[in-house]
């Protein structure tokens, strides 16, 4: 009996195993199928994060970009296209003629599309980019390095610095405090975050290649003063970041300077200092404008070769090549020719920098002038007036003849053919009609004028620091001068500009 319950209960706790058996089986087929809808992703293995300094170098940049690519955004703009329909179909509707009485498809105009870069400075959506990203868009988005999409208001935009204030609304953005750009040294390594030619977020390296810049002739209505650098950057690229190393944003890039027709980089690149862009975004957020002050004088940079024409131990300071009747500069008795040295006891060297120094000025402010006149030093205190980019032009028709004098050649020292300025020529150069002074006919190639630059259509108003209006003048100011080196004050356009030509034996 007991052997009975004993093979019983062996039958029973084989059954139990075989029947534990079939269910772990079925279970792990029931696993296996399952996979498919609920995956199980295999463990990965860790890759070992790259030091950031090897034996004292610095390998890797992963933590600035980690800390600063969140806020640098991709900026799309829409504007309906200036192109008119004329210009889109020039053949016409061609339906309509081969169709009679087809009404007419009602055309709606193009939509241009633009892309650009910009970057959030304030946890509140505060976004700053250039102006010529956004310039005449009807329609602004802001893409976040998540993809988020948020449509921008512009807050204000300033063309003469090329900055534009956007707003997206949201808290807690990611952003980047500004940093000090004069604190910049040529020389350190930055990062220029941004969105080349479309394709996505992307992130090169460089150094600062020097500070100051500006790219070309200004026509006066802009305010330069680059941080140059060798970063990568190309087009798409323009509102976006340039970073330190700390992380901190000092430029916003705008410009590169290319030797190709499609615009390429080719390590020339410039960004707006922070300081700058800092100053225009306050103004922009406060007051919706920026207002900047003007002293109402043309200025260039004192040469070797005009300091020793100019009679000067050292080629420093500003040279004063124009003053504008009832500006802030003549109030004060600034004189052309004078040579600016300081500013409120600062001294100042360059052209560009003077400028933006007194642009950075509120408008109504007393600044003390220091000019170097007749080799003598002496302080005057001008009144800044208020920049304002539209420039008054005297353009009030004379009809009456005029009788047109004869050219004559300057006696080939120079190698000029002159004729005196009329009110005629004046119109046709787009001078004032009172323009006095004598305009350049014809310019030898081969002759010391042309070496210094001097163009068909400058007008001469000064040699030697006095004025002329007539060929007799002319003619008796060069044998005056010798064979020394004689100094031109040329009007191209409008523009003033002292030039040194030395006479040719």
């Amino acid at each position: 009996m007991l052997k009975k319950v004993f093979q019983k209960n062996k039958n029973m706790k084989f059954l139990s195993i075989l029947l534990i058996a079939s269910m772990l089986v079925l279970g792990g087929c029931k696993s296996g199928f399952m996979s498919s809808e609920t995956p199980v992703a295999p463990l990965q293995p860790q890759t070992p994060q790259t030091p950031l300094v090897v034996d004292g170098v610095r390998t890797s940049y992963a933590d600035v970009v980690e800390k600063t690519s969140p806020a640098v955004v991709r900026i799309g703009s829409e504007r309906k296209s200036r192109t008119s329909p004329q210009q889109q179909f020039p053949f016409g509707d061609m339906f309509r003629d081969l169709i009679p009485n087809m009404p007419r498809q009602q055309q709606r105009p193009p939509i241009e599309r633009g892309v650009g870069s910009g970057v959030i400075v304030s946890a509140n959506g505060t976004v700053l980019t250039n102006h010529h990203v956004i310039d005449g868009a009807e329609k602004i988005t802001v893409q976040m390095i998540d993809d988020k999409t948020y449509e921008a208001k512009v807050i204000g935009s300033d063309p003469p610095s090329d900055l534009a204030v956007l707003k997206i609304e949201g808290e807690a953005f990611p952003f980047l405090n500004l940093g000090n750009s004069d604190n910049v040294r040529v020389g350190d390594i930055v990062l220029a975050i941004g969105n080349p030619l479309g394709i996505g977020q992307t992130v090169t390296a460089g150094i600062i290649s020097a500070k100051g810049r500006r790219t070309g002739l200004s026509d006066g209505s802009s305010f330069q003063d680059f941080l140059q650098t060798d970063a990568p950057i190309n087009r798409g690229n323009s509102g976006g970041a340039l970073v330190s190393v700390g992380g901190e944003l000092i430029g916003i890039n705008s410009q590169i300077l290319s030797d190709s027709g499609g615009g390429g980089n080719i390590g020339i690149g410039f960004s707006i200092p922070s300081n700058m862009a800092k100053n225009v975004m306050e103004q922009l957020l406060n007051g919706g404008k920026v207002r900047r002050g003007m002293l109402g004088v043309g200025i260039q940079d004192v040469t070797e070769d005009l300091a020793k024409s100019l009679e000067l131990k050292e080629a420093k300071g500003v040279l004063v090549n124009s003053v504008k009747s009832g500006s802030a500069a003549e109030k004060a008795g600034i004189k052309v020719g004078d040579i600016v040295t300081a500013i409120n006891g600062e001294p100042t060297y360059d052209s560009n920098i003077l400028r933006n120094k007194i642009a950075g000025t509120a408008p109504g402010t007393d600044i003390k002038v220091t000019v170097l006149r007749d080799g003598k030093s002496q302080e005057v205190t001008a009144t800044l007036d208020e920049f304002n980019v539209e420039s008054a032009k005297n353009d009030q028709p004379n009809n009456q003849n005029e009788e047109i004098p004869e050219k004559s050649n300057d006696g080939g020292k120079l190698g000029l053919s002159l004729q005196p300025v009329t009110p005629q020529i004046a119109r046709e150069l787009n001078l004032p009609n009172d323009t006095k002074g004598l305009v350049v006919m014809e310019v030898d190639p081969d002759g010391s004028a042309a070496d210094a630059g001097v163009t068909r259509g400058d007008v001469i108003t000064e040699i030697n620091r006095q004025p002329v209006k007539t060929l007799d003048e002319v003619q008796a100011a060069i044998e005056k001068s010798g064979n020394k080196p004689i100094l031109l004050l040329l009007n191209r356009q409008g523009n003033t500009r002292y030039v040194t030509v030395t006479p040719k034996q």
